[in-house]
């Protein structure tokens, strides 16, 4: 155990580190000016960040992951396909419905649409995919034909609401995808996918197991669209508080508990349906269950160490540097934007997950290296076009519409288990570090450059682009993949046309 955390803790280290040598740095040229007391907390708080990741992704491995497999793989062995989808569905809701991130969104709409009735509505968007996603997986139907049918919704209901007037909020729609795709979330559903499809067999079982959090975004999107032509009332957007004092102090206190009691409501939801089918189907070891409740310590403690962190130092921090660098000049707004972008993916607890998933799933075809590095740049194009939408102000549809025409088009030419991958890490990589620390940014630029009350219009919409732009460089690697095996196939070949008859040995 003790090794297994250590070697967490490098892999930590090396994902926080390169963000915060970054901070670090722009804060001693002229373009940034942070007070000491500033530097000291986010210091403090890429530390305990560090020390929140390691943990989390320790428990991630020894419960989590085990358990979506275990009850993906139990529930699909009883041959119950009716339990099966009637449990995914519950379980989809429930988990939806505990997600800290989702009631901070409806909060900021509470102006015009019940703050519940948001909730439970995404909820049911959620449960509702997974469960379209698990018949997928069973039926083993391909991804790409139910993504571009549910997108081709999505823009449709888009242009509805554009027609009604209610572009304000499109970018708060989109944005509820990546959103309610969490860090408690993401593992468990993606080995959920995993043990049905090991399960349920066939050829192609490690590609039909991706998918279900790229469908699991769709519901979210639709359902606040839907809520959205129903609004009624002037919308209003009040910036929060991101001075550094907001969380010191009792403030600070109020954030652990707060955190702590989301992080628990999560966690307690799955536990609870996973105790209820333990003791109906799956019937697992005393010795299993043990490892999953010491990995559950650990994820609860690694989360709440990890979310007090983001919001007591890199929230402030976020918002400053997106205002000062917005004083300072367009240009050097958004380079830094793109190499921030670049570097926070790597502190997202959520993808170190996926991409370990995705190496063991593909065989090492696609490795963990290939993998960041697509993220990383498909999250810094993302961030850095966000910024020049703030500097212009025109509608994020003008970035989503071509962008997943392209990655849908795309998903014509590239391998399937490329396509299923890209559109599951569009979900992981618009995990909690983006809305704390990359949505403060874009608003503090927004707040200078086209006022507090356009905060929503336009630095909203950043979670969507964060979430779109991985889709595209991941299949652009698939698609590199393809066009490199014809290369060799057509040398080889070459060559082989090319020999020299006399060089060929006849048996008589």
């Amino acid at each position: 155990m003790k090794r297994a955390l250590l070697l967490k803790l490098r892999e930590a280290l090396a994902s926080v580190l390169p963000i915060t040598v970054i901070v670090l740095v722009i804060s001693f040229t002229p373009l940034v000016t942070l007070e000491k007391k500033e530097l000291v907390v986010f210091c403090y708080s890429a530390f305990f960040l560090i020390a929140g990741i390691a943990l989390f992704n320790l428990g991630a491995d020894l419960a989590m992951t085990p358990m979506g497999e275990h009850v993906g793989e139990g529930l699909t062995k009883s041959k119950k396909l009716g339990v099966l989808l009637a449990v995914c569905f519950i379980m989809g809701l429930f988990i939806t419905i505990a997600e800290p991130d989702l009631s901070v969104l409806a909060n900021q709409v509470s102006a015009v649409m019940n703050g519940t009735v948001l909730i439970v509505s995404v909820g049911i968007g959620v449960g509702f995919f997974l469960l379209i996603g698990v018949i997928k997986i069973v039926t083993k139907k391909e991804l790409a034909p139910m993504l571009m049918f549910f997108y081709m919704i999505i823009f449709a209901a888009a242009a509805l609401l554009l027609e009604n007037g209610g572009g304000a909020l499109l970018p708060l729609a989109f944005d509820s995808g990546g959103v309610t795709t969490g860090p408690i979330t993401v593992p468990f559903i993606m080995a959920l996918g995993v043990g049905i499809a090991l399960t349920v067999g066939g050829r192609n079982a490690n590609e039909n197991s991706f998918g279900l959090i790229s469908l699991c975004s769709v519901g979210p999107v639709i359902a606040v669209l839907v809520l959205s032509m129903t609004a009624t009332g002037e919308l209003t957007y009040k910036l929060p508080d991101y001075s550094i004092e907001a969380n010191l102090g009792e403030g600070f206190i109020k954030v652990v508990l707060e955190t702590m009691g989301d992080v628990a409501k999560s966690l307690a939801l799955i536990l609870v349906s996973f105790a209820v089918l333990q003791f109906t189907v799956l019937k697992l070891p005393k010795k299993k269950l043990l490892q999953i409740l010491i990995g559950i310590v650990y994820t609860f403690v690694g989360l709440v160490i990890f979310l007090t962190s983001v919001a007591v130092g890199f929230m402030p921090v976020g918002f400053k540097l997106g205002q000062q660098l917005a004083e300072s000049g367009n240009i050097g707004l958004v380079a830094f934007a793109f190499v921030i972008g670049m570097v926070v993916v790597l502190a997202e607890p959520a993808v170190h997950v996926l991409n370990k998933q995705v190496e063991d799933i593909t065989g090492g075809t696609v490795t963990k290296r290939e993998m960041m590095i697509a993220l990383s740049v498909g999250v810094g194009l993302s961030v850095g076009l966000s910024v020049i939408r703030i500097i212009f102000g025109f509608s994020v549809l003008y970035y989503l519409i071509p962008g997943y025409l392209l990655s849908l088009g795309l998903s014509f030419f590239v391998p399937r288990l490329y396509t299923a991958i890209a559109f599951d890490s569009g979900g992981v990589a618009s995990g909690p570090l983006t809305s704390s620390f990359i949505l403060p940014l874009a608003a503090g630029a927004c707040v200078v450059l086209q006022g507090e009350e356009q905060v929503l219009s336009f630095a909203f919409g950043v979670v969507a682009m964060v979430a779109m732009t991985p889709l595209i460089a991941i299949q652009v690697l698939g698609f590199r993949a393809v066009i490199s095996d014809r290369v060799r196939r057509r040398i080889a070949m070459a060559r082989i046309l090319s020999a020299d008859d006399a060089q060929i040995i006849y048996f008589d």
